[in-house]
């Protein structure tokens, strides 16, 4: 496990230092938004097409691995929504909670540190539960809320919120790009690689400045959703992969790994956005970020060993 460890300490270390620069407010929470921007429209996009574009799209569906992931992050879904609605919280809070329970930081952490520590084969099962996260749970949550707010859902809107989301625009991008067998140029692998570079470094210190202006109030609740996060959700997805469907060990591995990561960043901002336990969500990833510097390591030390 120690050698684990300080395989993500670099990765950790540099949460760290965006963590410093905000807090010291040398990185604005201003100039934390415009790097936040640049990684998630362009860095991260530029990564997550050249991974899809050039990967054997037999490699990113298997349905066994889809199934296990997705049917283990929906106990744990409906888990959380439970413990909500036992607190008397509102459908959209309880909602909001379960999200938080199961969603993790796969695209700003996960694919770069994931492919780094677990090797280039983990791209495949990484994209597949980023895929899950982005169009499954998180449709979810915008129906249950935008449902319960308005008595109605409008799939319209829906769609383009999915389309408004550089993560998916890229990563369909590719897979047409793959499925039509286009030979990618050089200058365009030379450029996608350049750029898609920038993306471990400046989601990484995002990821860390960001969490500069965040408070841990509400310790109970948040501690909780941190327990959910990075406790649960391995544990779930690991008996649904290893016990309940036939998920190919490594792929099984690296899907357990996934789900072993901080609660997502995005969460926040969705919360933000419908104004739903912004606070709790808020304390619950920085809770959460600040414990997987132990947790992360213990579970790939396991899946690897």
């Amino acid at each position: 496990m120690l050698a684990i460890f300080l395989k993500t300490l670099p990765f950790f270390g540099l949460i760290g230092l965006g963590w410093f620069a905000g807090r010291i407010r040398f990185f604005t929470p201003e100039a934390t938004a415009w790097l936040t921007k640049f990684v998630f429209y362009f860095a991260l996009s530029a990564m997550l097409f050249r991974f899809t574009a050039t990967l054997p799209l037999e490699e990113l569906f298997d349905l066994d691995f889809f199934l296990a992931y997705l049917i283990g992050s929906a106990l744990v879904w409906v888990i959380g929504f439970a413990v909500a609605r036992a607190r008397k919280l509102p459908v959209t809070g309880a909602a909001m909670e379960a999200h938080t329970g199961m969603t993790g930081n796969t695209g700003f952490l996960g694919v770069p540190m994931l492919v780094v520590l677990l090797g280039e084969p983990a791209v495949g099962p990484v994209l597949m539960v980023l895929a899950i996260d982005l169009i499954v749970f998180s449709s979810l949550i915008t129906m249950i809320i935008t449902g319960a707010r308005h008595g109605k859902i409008s799939v319209g809107a829906l769609l383009k919120g999915l389309l408004k989301n550089p993560m998916i625009v890229s990563m369909v991008a590719g897979l047409l790009w793959a499925g039509l067998h286009i030979p990618m140029p050089a200058p365009l692998q030379e450029f996608v690689s350049i750029l898609g570079a920038a993306a471990t470094p400046g989601a990484l210190f995002a990821i860390g400045a960001s969490l500069a202006d965040k408070n841990a109030e509400r310790l109970g609740p948040a501690a909780w959703l941190s327990f959910a996060k990075l406790v649960l959700h391995p544990l779930a997805i690991a008996v649904a992969a290893l016990w309940v469907f036939d998920v190919e060990p490594y792929a099984a591995g690296v899907m357990i790994s996934a789900a072993a990561l901080p609660v997502a960043g995005n969460v926040y901002i969705l919360a933000s956005h419908y104004n739903v336990a912004p606070q709790r969500v808020s304390a619950a990833i920085l809770i959460s970020t600040a414990i997987s510097i132990l947790t992360i390591p213990a579970v790939i030390a396991w899946v690897t060993g």
